[in-house]
């Protein structure tokens, strides 16, 4: 599958697609939907994408580059384990909670939808993101900050984490960053 080049249109497709997606489901938004809410005809929609799914599929790239870019950042300059492993947990439960959440949220909810070859475009950016996890939850687990088997704890914290898209309301009862100091402190030995 070949994207094209970001265009500022595009991109502003994308983010709206991503907010479609996210309240209705790939399967139950329309192309219609889609041309009313970006101001665009149906055929003019596809000036920038293939089809449907090539949207899905910018919107699924969005979300896991933005999330690899956040805990890239959250993560680069803390030495100790500890706060390494708090910060990626800070960072990832803001990519689902923050004002851009979109995307990431239609990365976990709508894969499914995805055909063979699309989900093989995106596995290699999914994979990097695992597997930065994957490092920071075995420098956790040799530090003696978590304990089991490293696949098993990271996909348990990201699995936990995804899950709050279901139940977390920033701001009603705690905020993210305490949110993310409750669930550190429940999954960790300290």
């Amino acid at each position: 599958m070949t994207i094209l080049k970001q265009s500022n249109r595009r991109k502003e497709i994308v983010a709206i697609a991503a907010r479609l997606f996210k309240e209705k489901s790939f399967d139950r938004t329309t192309v219609r939907m889609l041309a009313a809410a970006t101001g665009l005809k149906s055929g003019s929609l596809f000036h920038h994408f293939k089809d449907k799914e090539e949207m899905l599929v910018a919107v699924i790239e969005s979300g896991l580059k933005t999330s690899i870019d956040t805990i890239q950042q959250r993560t680069a300059e803390v030495e100790d384990i500890d706060k390494k492993l708090l910060a990626a947990i800070q960072g990832h439960l803001n990519t689902l909670h923050n004002d851009e959440r979109d995307a990431h949220i239609v990365s976990i909810t709508d894969w499914r939808a995805l055909s063979d070859e699309s989900k093989e475009h995106l596995i290699g950016l999914r994979d990097q993101y695992e597997a930065y996890w994957q490092k920071i939850v075995q420098q956790a687990v040799d530090a003696e900050i978590l304990n089991g088997d490293p696949s098993l704890i990271r996909l348990f914290i990201l699995g936990s984490l995804n899950w709050t898209i279901q139940w977390f309301q920033p701001d009603k009862d705690l905020t993210v960053e305490q949110l993310a100091q409750q669930f550190y402190s429940s999954v960790t030995k300290n």
